[in-house]
């Protein structure tokens, strides 16, 4: 009697570390997939705010046509997305064509001026610092997943069950080089 209290013991040990395990690696996912809801949802309002500022410098830049177009091209790439890694590739073609646009507002002093253009640059300039925080928590979820499912012996929980690994949202290389500044 008393073996089959100590398998009894050791099977019912064995259920609780499973689903105890189980339960972890749903709850990492679901926060992963919230953080990334976060992301999506500041590259939203960002690209919602995009057609105001187009709009605004398109009065004063005429014949900055193939700026605008690409920011318009580079809004449309990031709102069709449908993962983490071609929102990632939108989002760092349409912060290129934003650093560009405004490269060419600098050499309009009277658009520069305007309230509108001033504040929807603060806009941006907000929500870019939102979207940094987004992905850094975003990342943050995904290193806490994917550690638990490539150590032992979680990953076996993890295989047997068909969790995966999830990507990083990574910065590009040209938002990782130096930023040259002039006096």
């Amino acid at each position: 009697m008393t073996t089959f209290y100590i398998i009894a013991g050791i099977i019912f040990v064995f259920l609780v570390w499973l689903l105890s395990t189980y339960n972890s690696l749903v709850t990492l996912r679901n926060r992963v997939r919230e953080a990334w809801s976060q992301i999506d949802v500041q590259l939203k309002r960002r690209s919602s705010l995009i057609p105001n500022l187009v709009e605004t410098v398109k009065g004063y830049a005429k014949h900055e046509k193939e700026v605008l177009e690409n920011v318009t091209k580079a809004r449309t790439s990031l709102m069709n997305a449908k993962n983490p890694h071609e929102a990632a590739d939108a989002d760092n073609m349409l912060s290129g064509a934003l650093k560009t646009l405004f490269a060419v507002a600098e050499n309009y002093p009277q658009l520069r001026a305007t309230e509108n253009f001033k504040e929807l640059q603060e806009e941006l300039s907000d929500t870019e610092t939102k979207v940094a925080a987004s992905r850094q928590f975003y990342n943050t979820n995904v290193l806490d997943l994917n550690n638990t499912i490539e150590t032992f012996p979680s990953a076996l929980i993890a295989n047997m069950f068909g969790f995966t690994k999830e990507e990083f949202f990574k910065a590009t290389e040209e938002e990782k080089a130096d930023v040259k500044v002039n006096f």
